[in-house]
């Protein structure tokens, strides 16, 4: 038996790896794309969330080790997905790049919640209507209590 040449073994192996980092590539985008499963608490916040007295309520996912607190003023860098309380996911920053925006121009669930957080931290949130988009006369617009989860990225 003669030994095979190394580039004879390559290219089928090259093909065999294309072919099958494709078909991971269809596993992953069956469905819909871009959809983040709904956390199993979604519907509701568990006894042991945080409770303001405007009724917004959070639980910490993930401990951040920065300092500051964000103000109405401050510039932030987020990541988030959000979900109606049936589980419907309505919006997302997962698998993109993250956004920043001046945190006094959100919906007053989030004005009031990222001051809470610090850089680093991972939060999710039980938003009431009244301080979500209950208010806003937007037909498309998801009413009612929403869940949200945040990472807080960066504060500026």
């Amino acid at each position: 038996m003669r030994p095979m040449k190394l580039s004879r073994l390559i290219v089928p192996v090259m093909l065999i790896s294309i072919a099958l980092a494709g078909c991971k590539l269809k596993e992953q985008t069956a469905g819909e794309p871009g959809q983040v499963p709904a956390p199993s608490d979604v519907a509701a916040p568990p006894a042991n969330a945080l409770k303001t007295p405007s009724g917004l309520a959070s639980k910490v996912l993930t401990v951040g080790l920065g300092r500051v607190h964000p103000t109405e003023n401050s510039l932030v860098t987020v990541h988030y997905t959000g979900w109606t309380a049936d589980g419907k996911m309505f919006e997302t920053t997962m698998g993109r790049q993250p956004v920043s925006f001046q945190a006094g121009q959100v919906i007053d669930g989030w004005k009031e919640g990222l001051k809470l957080m610090v850089a680093g931290e991972k939060r999710r949130f039980w938003i009431p209507g009244n301080l979500a988009y209950d208010n806003i006369p937007d037909p498309a617009a998801p009413k009612g209590m929403l869940c949200f989860e945040i990472e807080l990225i960066d504060v500026k």
